[in-house]
């Protein structure tokens, strides 16, 4: 088990963990009831730390963050020598963290996506996880809620029993998300994004290769240039320039702001 506490990726604090570590902690506070803020993040979700300093200061204050991304994997060892194995991939913690729930008897909810997607979850991942208990799932409303409709969500989801909420609503929606809601909900919340399309069959993952490469921003941009390009063309570059600034020691974070209430439901 790896679990070295966090370092700074320029500005962003991640988790220097492995699987098992990741899961470990997520199952203590799910079988204590305790709120627990858990997000995976690639390069596009570290870099919007970098350019809201509101969001920053939500990253900052999350429970776990798990290196995602290859390239944040690497800058992790490059600049803070962690020699992390390998990443915590969100699609693959999710899988390990539903496991892990069926061996200790937690129910787990999603809260995100669409009903459609949210469908062929329910189907299919129970035969990822013989066991699966899930508890229940409300699809995204696509918008914002006000307090008191956030409050009737939490008492939805806390009123199905489970121990669990996944959330995937895209980067940044399901990290504030988490954010604002994890103490509503009393259970660990992990924003795992991407998971719900594959894990519901919907979407492809990219080959192992691909994967282990550092290259799955490529093949997303190739399959939807006019959405990602400015994400993956700019936002890359950008990271890897903070980088080898941070590896100098010339790389400055901004300072984080006390993000206001959003909403995103």
């Amino acid at each position: 088990m790896i679990d070295l506490g966090k370092v700074d990726v320029i500005g962003v604090a991640v988790d220097a963990v492995d699987y098992e570590a990741a899961v470990a902690r997520i199952i203590d506070a799910a079988e204590r009831s305790q709120p627990y803020r858990v997000s995976a993040l690639a390069v596009h979700g570290v870099m919007t730390g970098v350019d809201d300093p509101e969001h920053l200061s939500r990253l900052n204050s999350f429970d776990l963050v798990t290196p995602d991304g290859q390239p944040v994997r690497w800058a992790m060892n490059w600049i803070h020598h962690t020699k992390l194995p390998e990443r915590v991939y969100g699609p693959d913690l999710t899988l390990a963290v539903c496991r892990a729930a069926v061996e200790h008897g937690l129910s787990v909810y999603f809260h995100g996506s669409t009903p459609d997607t949210l469908a062929h979850l329910e189907r299919r991942l129970p035969t990822l996880v013989p066991g699966l208990e899930i508890a229940g799932t409300s699809p995204s409303s696509f918008t914002t809620s006000t307090v008191i409709e956030l409050d009737e969500l939490a008492e939805r989801i806390r009123a199905t029993g489970a121990s669990i909420c996944f959330v995937g609503l895209g980067c940044p929606r399901q990290e504030v998300f988490v954010f604002e809601n994890a103490d509503r909900l009393a259970m660990p919340c992990l924003a795992v994004g991407a998971a719900f399309d594959f894990h519901a069959g919907l979407q492809a993952e990219p080959p192992a290769w691909i994967q282990r490469a550092g290259l799955q921003w490529m093949q997303r941009l190739v399959a939807d240039p006019r959405r990602l390009w400015r994400r993956y063309l700019i936002l890359n570059p950008r990271y890897v320039g903070r980088v080898l600034l941070a590896r100098l020691g010339r790389d400055t974070a901004p300072a984080p702001v006390q993000p206001r209430h959003v909403g995103y439901s």
